[in-house]
């Protein structure tokens, strides 16, 4: 086959450094999420949907048959952090070290979209440790607790 084609959809997952609520006003969180939406597309992804809440972030797009997972979310965490330093004056900000993504399924786009949507009500019963192990777990991941956060 002398052409290649990928359509592949994943849901990215990653915290500020310590789970730092530097998210919190409502002005920074949009701006943020507009942001790396931007970053998202400026790698030659989709960005479907940024959202996530005042300690971390959700990021569905589709991933470039050019680039790998890992380039893809220390790309955008790299340009990222180096905007929010700037933009809003955090010459300590960064985001954790780790991230999680998943492969979604064209079918499950709408699902995913919602899931993000709704983060703040979401956050209100749940912390995001507790998200993000239920979502390494609804994935079949096997993780070490000591690993994962940072």
């Amino acid at each position: 086959m002398p052409q290649s084609l990928s359509h592949v959809i994943v849901h990215t997952v990653f915290s500020t450094k310590n789970r730092q609520p530097l998210l919190k006003e409502l002005g920074v969180r949009n701006e943020t999420f507009a942001y790396l939406g931007a970053a998202v597309n400026t790698l030659g992804c989709q960005s479907f949907l940024v959202g996530g809440y005042v300690d971390h972030i959700h990021i569905l797009s589709t991933l470039s048959r050019s680039i790998s997972q890992a380039d893809f979310v220390k790309e955008v965490k790299r340009s990222s952090s180096i905007w929010f330093k700037d933009e809003f004056r955090e010459p300590s900000f960064s985001w954790q070290k780790g991230y999680g993504i998943f492969s979604v399924s064209e079918s499950r786009v709408p699902d995913v979209k919602a899931y993000i949507q709704n983060q703040e009500v979401h956050h209100g019963k749940l912390t995001f440790q507790d998200e993000f192990r239920q979502l390494l777990r609804a994935h079949n991941l096997a993780f070490d607790e000591k690993y994962v956060w940072d």
